[in-house]
């Protein structure tokens, strides 16, 4: 590009890779960057490329990938936009997450349009250039820094073409715009009473194999890398020495960006990429107040997650880091128990559920553990628990309110039971009634009104909320009267007033639901209002007082 066209503001780019081994915490080290650098007032955005072929996780096996998280504009992603979007307090977009499967699928759409003239497709330059195409689109509005992960380690066959497209993409930009950092593991062997840089070493040997020389190294341990470590290092990997960063263990992970600020993370990159560090002081008190909040919470609720997928807690990862947030803004230690949903009935046999002080029942989909939740929102109802409902938790709570306050023998969703003779859940219906066969599921932000005086208007303090959706069931307009004549209250509907998006129980110290996943907006140091105030009710419950006088307008 001539000189004079070049653009006032040039974006930065920095890449994360892994080696050695998968979760060691690329995201969270890649998140904790993004704050450090925001700390100093530059405009951050991240990306997660992911090198399997699904088009996206939407259709992956919880066990398998893990939660599945939702962005404002509807797009289904890597479970860590969900530490990215906390981390930077940034809203994220589908473009924040490629895999090799949607990089193909635009590669193959293009061929068959002819856009390649006839020639022939190949890995190199047109999957590569799809790939840069990708990450350069996210250097708009003015974004000073982009930070870009790539999924998997070094080495892993699948992830060959998204290292050769970075490693382009310096020459393509220009060196003084990308830094490359690789995230690897110094094991601690008990034996020998010794930190072993080998795997560091074979790692960057691999990386360096595919042509991308990393600018720094993190060094993830248990304990810290000590000075002559950091040496040997930086000596046989070809790096400075304040490049080597050591990242220790953390006792929580909104600790990281300190630790990594103390390494000079941000400093050394700060300096590469040709920032000035007196344009750009660093103010980390907000951030310091937070990790205070996080050590201050002492105060024990013990909350259950009735939940289908609890053998992988990452599932609910946004949900309990939800809880987390809440908990810190109360002063709370969360004591989270999973709690097998199809194993509910056999608890409550032995008053298994007895000993929380709250209750969540998360999303998910299919019939496996369904009468589980049922049975655990009656108890939370009958026992004045503190409960919350989340998608398919709004969806059960409203079933067991049919079944049990509206006389509706045998009301269930027809997700669950086609020939139910009371589907209160069902497919949503367009403008005429007709139910959408096709079951369009409704993913990212929308729009709801709230009843004014309701508890969930109390805790949002307002009347109109945005809230991001992934689900295809609703609760069924037909059956809204007769749920409301026993004693629901639909506390939000969309703005049409067709479909219910809140719904609690008047009188109960708080059993609310809502058919939205409020979890995906919840932030360390802005805690969402009805993990707010669920955590809130399940205190007054924890330390004995009678949970039937709680204002939940005044909670927190």
């Amino acid at each position: 590009m001539d000189a004079h066209r070049r653009p006032a503001r040039q974006t930065k780019f920095i890449f994360f890779t892994g080696g050695v081994s998968s979760s060691l915490g690329k995201g969270l080290t890649a998140s904790s960057l993004g704050r450090l650098l925001k700390s100093r007032e530059l405009k951050v955005t991240m990306c997660k490329l992911d090198p399997y072929i699904n088009v996206d996780p939407g259709t992956m096996n919880p066990f398998e990938h893990g939660e599945v998280f939702v962005t404002e504009d509807g797009g289904e992603t890597d479970l860590d936009l969900g530490h990215y979007e906390r981390f930077i307090d940034e809203n994220l977009h589908v473009g924040s997450n490629a895999t090799t499967g949607r990089i193909y699928s635009s590669v193959i759409a293009k061929e068959r349009r002819g856009d390649y003239l006839g020639k022939t497709v190949q890995v190199i330059p047109h999957v590569t250039d799809e790939i840069k195409n990708h990450i350069r689109k996210l250097g708009v509005d003015e974004v000073d820094v982009v930070i870009v992960e790539i999924g998997g380690t070094v080495g892993d066959i699948e992830i060959v073409p998204f290292l050769e497209a970075i490693r382009q993409f310096r020459r393509d930009v220009g060196r003084e715009n990308v830094a490359y950092v690789h995230l690897t593991l110094v094991p601690y062997l008990g034996p020998s009473g010794e930190q072993k840089t080998k795997p560091t070493q074979h790692s960057v040997t691999e990386l360096r194999s595919r042509g991308i020389q990393p600018d720094v190294i993190v060094c993830r341990s248990d304990r810290l890398i000590s000075d002559d470590l950091k040496s040997k290092i930086s000596l046989q990997c070809d790096v400075p020495i304040e490049a080597v960063v050591s990242a220790v263990d953390a006792d929580s992970i909104y600790e990281i960006p300190l630790v990594l600020h103390e390494e000079g993370l941000d400093r050394y990159l700060l300096r590469l990429l040709r920032f000035e560090e007196a344009d750009h002081p660093i103010d980390l008190r907000r951030w310091e107040r937070l990790v205070g909040q996080v050590d201050a919470a002492v105060r024990p609720v013990r909350i259950g997650i009735i939940g289908k997928y609890v053998d992988l807690p990452d599932a609910y990862l946004s949900v309990v880091e939800a809880l987390r947030h809440a908990g810190f803004h109360h002063g709370a230690r969360i004591e989270i128990e999973w709690v097998q949903a199809a194993t509910v009935p056999d608890l409550l046999e032995r008053d298994g559920l007895r000993s929380f002080d709250g209750l969540v029942i998360p999303g998910g989909f299919g019939e496996r553990g369904v009468e589980g939740k049922i049975a655990a929102a009656r108890h939370a109802r009958l026992n004045e628990l503190p409960l919350l409902g989340l998608c398919l938790g709004l969806q059960v709570m409203v079933i067991e309110v049919a079944r049990s306050l509206a006389g509706l023998d045998g009301a269930n969703s027809r997700e669950f039971d086609p020939t139910t003779l009371h589907p209160v859940i069902d497919l949503m219906e367009d403008q005429n009634g007709v139910v959408d066969k096709g079951g369009t599921m409704r993913l990212g932000s929308y729009s709801a009104q709230l009843v004014p005086g309701s508890q969930v208007a109390l805790a949002y303090a307002t009347e109109v909320v945005s809230e991001r959706h992934r689900h295809r069931y609703e609760v069924n307009p037909r059956y809204r009267s007769k749920l409301e004549d026993a004693g629901l209250s639909c506390s939000g509907q969309s703005p049409d007033g067709r479909l219910v998006e809140f719904i609690e129980l008047p009188g109960h110290p708080y059993w609310i639901g809502t058919q939205a996943h409020p979890e995906f907006t919840s932030r360390p140091d802005r805690p969402h209002p009805l993990f707010r105030e669920l955590i809130g009710a399940a205190l007054v419950r924890a330390e004995g007082r009678d949970p039937r006088l709680i204002d939940i307008g005044a909670i927190g």
